[in-house]
């Protein structure tokens, strides 16, 4: 049976008047890679502070691999390696230097470290730029720098707070295939939080889908897709959509229905097919169609399913008041960032 390297039970967080994350359990194994799907401000970056010991949770416990987070920091902290959303690189010193020194805060001999540092750097592809300076590396470097560095000390679990942020899309491709690597080869369990629908979908075994601060579906991606059934027809409707949705909610071969931005969103299996019937409903009702989609459901899907609304880009002021006691307060052990 394999062991969990996180238990997680009715862990709690409270910003005065502000619950940032309300009541979550769940469990990953060890060699999972687990996802936090969720817009800027749902409480991702809330759950990994909370886990990393950076943040005392309000209420609820939770073990991370097999420690305590609130009897057992300094246990929890030699266990994790965390990459940060925002860099935490030294600019000034080369890419070795950096890793070095990450080292040292953590008691790594020299013949160890020498060896380790060898052995990320060839894992990320950045053996050639060791000796170069972080300040001239790439967006896509530094990142993997970032992931080279969290794994110097061999941690049990990573975790990655939005890893790809910011990055173009090829170098985000590139990034999941080092993550990927990390996880199937390096065996080593990965939390990860991200609000990009389809990284959640490529890399995560599980993921679960948080708003406002709650977990509203937990599954592989696929089982989360196949909740709503069949495929996605969206309309936009000149006129009042509602009228054409209270049709529809009484139409047996209409599975889901959602409105959200004046879009009409529904379930239905062959939708190819229904979407002329679609049509005439609407202009039966006097409702012009101005654009059809039909398409498999995604992780976007359900997350309108269950919040009837798409995932968002705007930060929340939870995220941002966390990231800055994050970077207050988010020191590892030896006094070293974690």
């Amino acid at each position: 049976m394999t062991q969990d390297a996180i238990r997680v039970e009715n862990l709690t967080k409270k910003f005065e008047d502000v619950t940032a994350v309300d009541g979550v359990s769940f469990g990953v194994p060890s060699g999972e890679l687990f996802g936090l799907l969720g817009p800027n401000g749902a409480g991702k970056t809330t759950i990994i502070n909370m886990l990393s010991t950076l943040l005392a949770p309000t209420s609820g416990r939770a073990e991370v691999a097999g420690f305590d987070i609130a009897a057992s920091k300094d246990d929890v902290r030699r266990s994790i390696g965390i990459v940060f959303q925002e860099p935490a690189l030294e600019s000034k010193l080369t890419g070795r230097e950096n890793l070095e020194f990450h080292a040292m805060m953590y008691g790594i001999g020299k013949a160890e470290r020498r060896a380790r540092m060898a052995e990320v750097l060839d894992l990320v592809e950045l053996s050639d730029k060791a000796g170069t300076l972080v300040e001239k590396y790439s967006g896509g470097m530094k990142r993997r720098l970032e992931i080279a560095r969290g794994l110097m000390h061999r941690p049990q679990v990573l975790f990655l707070d939005e890893p790809t942020l910011g990055l173009d899309a090829q170098t985000r491709r590139h990034i999941w295939d080092y993550i990927r690597k990390l996880n199937k080869e390096g065996g080593v369990t990965i939390i990860l939080t991200t609000h990009y629908m389809e990284e959640a979908d490529y890399l995560c075994g599980r993921t679960a889908i948080i708003d406002h601060g709650k977990f509203v579906a937990l599954d592989t991606p696929d089982k989360l897709k196949d909740i709503l059934g069949g495929d996605v027809v969206s309309l936009e409707i000149e006129g009042d959509p509602s009228r054409l949705l209270e049709a529809l909610e009484r139409t047996a071969w209409v599975k889901t229905s959602k409105l959200h931005d004046g879009v009409l969103s529904l379930t239905m299996e062959k939708g190819e097919r229904r979407i002329p019937e679609l049509i005439n409903k609407a202009q039966a009702l006097g409702l012009t169609v101005a654009c059809v989609n039909l398409h498999k459901p995604s992780l976007e899907d359900v997350f309108i399913h269950f919040t009837g609304r798409t995932i968002r880009d705007k930060e929340g002021g939870v995220e941002e008041r966390n990231r800055m006691i994050m970077r207050s307060h988010g020191r590892g052990p030896r006094g070293g960032r974690s």
